[in-house]
């Protein structure tokens, strides 16, 4: 089989016949990535700002988990969780150390880990409670119970009637959480930064509100740092950069470096609920995935990267408010980390094609939030280009 890769038309072509068409793809063929970089089939080279959707929180192909990954290939690929594997052992020790000491589960993204989470909180009740409190702009997955958690009814078309028990109210708003928790509530989810619903930041005491009445009425707290976690924020954890502890957390998206892969973790207390039998993930935890998630967890702290993480935030903070003030268009920056949110007042669509002519990649949601979700590794001159790119396309938008 040839190694030289297919020019972008070509797979474009072959998409067209052979994959189902459910992506809006962009006209390019992506065969090779470094760092913050990637190239095409044709050799142009990118500066990547939204790195795997999130998940390369690493930037692309980072060394300590591509040999991590080329390791464990060698000695073990798969054996089922009937079996104990030393490394995803290793893997939830990690995971504990760094967050509130709980017990993992495994899994293979985002959706899943949410779906553990919901089986856990409605076993835990045991009871006629099944009820789950979430937030209008939230996204918690595609799965159906996910995609109903997700307060967004652009999700939901064509796919009713949907799971029974989710109960929706505006982000940021504690009157209507306690206005609809009843004797059939079992939990509260929610994203504590919320990503693609724009790179909302929570009031101030709005998760501190959250754990007051998750404790006052007996349900569980559950925080979906699928992008919130593993670094993103400058701490660890979310939950950590905001002082308030849920009591069940999920992870996705960066937690391996790029590798798919989700964890749960709750309580030693709670973690019993979710008994054997009532929940599994045939490929959760695998030796690849947990040599590629102990490799990430080591090479953060090996090489300080949450500092950086915060310096680059500064960075970011600095360069884009600077934006704001000379570019009417922008509404608003939001930053936390490395979550990055620029709040425009047109449609956000053509900065994106515009920032890839210029070869730049970013993302818009929510129509109208240019939203970055850069690599931890950024560098400072990264920062620069990017910046600089981004805002004379902005700016030549608004004219």
């Amino acid at each position: 089989m040839s190694t030289v890769p297919l020019s972008s038309a070509d797979t474009i072509d072959r998409f067209a016949r052979y994959v189902v068409p459910n992506y809006g793809r962009y006209p390019v063929n992506l065969v090779r990535g470094e760092g913050s970089r990637v190239w095409d089939a044709e050799d142009n080279c990118y500066l990547d700002l939204f790195p795997g959707w999130g998940c390369n929180l690493l930037g692309h192909c980072p060394p300590p988990v591509v040999k991590a990954v080329q390791k464990q290939v060698e000695t073990l690929i798969h054996v089922p969780n009937t079996w104990h594997i030393d490394v995803q052992a290793r893997w939830a020790e990690l995971l504990s150390e760094r967050s509130f000491g709980g017990q993992a589960f495994f899994c293979n993204s985002g959706a899943e880990a949410n779906e553990a989470a919901i089986k856990l909180a409605r076993l835990h009740a045991s009871d006629a409670r099944y009820k789950i409190i979430t937030f209008e702009g939230g996204f918690h997955g595609r799965t159906l119970a996910t995609t109903t958690a997700t307060a967004q009814p652009k999700y939901h078309e064509g796919l009713g009637p949907l799971m029974a028990g989710f109960v929706y109210v505006p982000y940021g708003d504690l009157d209507a959480v306690r206005d609809q928790v009843d004797e059939e509530t079992c939990a509260i989810l929610v994203e504590p930064v919320q990503g693609e619903g724009g790179v909302r930041i929570p009031p101030e005491g709005f998760l501190e509100g959250l754990r007051e009445i998750a404790n006052q009425n007996d349900l569980l707290l559950i925080f979906d740092e699928v992008q919130t976690g593993c670094g993103r924020t400058g701490e660890w954890f979310g939950y950590q950069h905001f002082g308030v502890t849920p009591d069940v957390m999920t992870l996705a998206k960066a937690v391996c470096g790029g590798i798919a892969g989700g964890a749960m973790l709750t309580t030693a207390e709670i973690a019993p609920s979710l008994r054997p039998g009532m929940h599994a993930a045939t490929f959760g935890g695998n030796p690849i995935a947990a040599s590629a998630g102990v490799a990430t967890l080591e090479m953060i702290e090996s090489e300080g990267l949450l500092a950086n993480t915060t310096e680059i935030s500064n960075l970011f903070k600095t360069r884009l408010e600077a934006l704001a003030e000379r570019c009417e268009i922008v509404q608003e920056i939001r930053v936390v980390g490395l979550m990055v949110g620029i709040e425009l007042s047109v449609d956000g669509t053509p900065v994106v094609s515009k920032c890839m002519d210029r070869r730049l990649l970013v993302n818009c949601t929510q129509g109208t939030v240019i939203r970055l979700l850069p690599a931890m590794n950024l560098t400072a001159a990264d920062v620069e280009e990017g910046c600089e790119i981004l805002s004379e396309v902005i700016q030549s938008v608004g004219i």
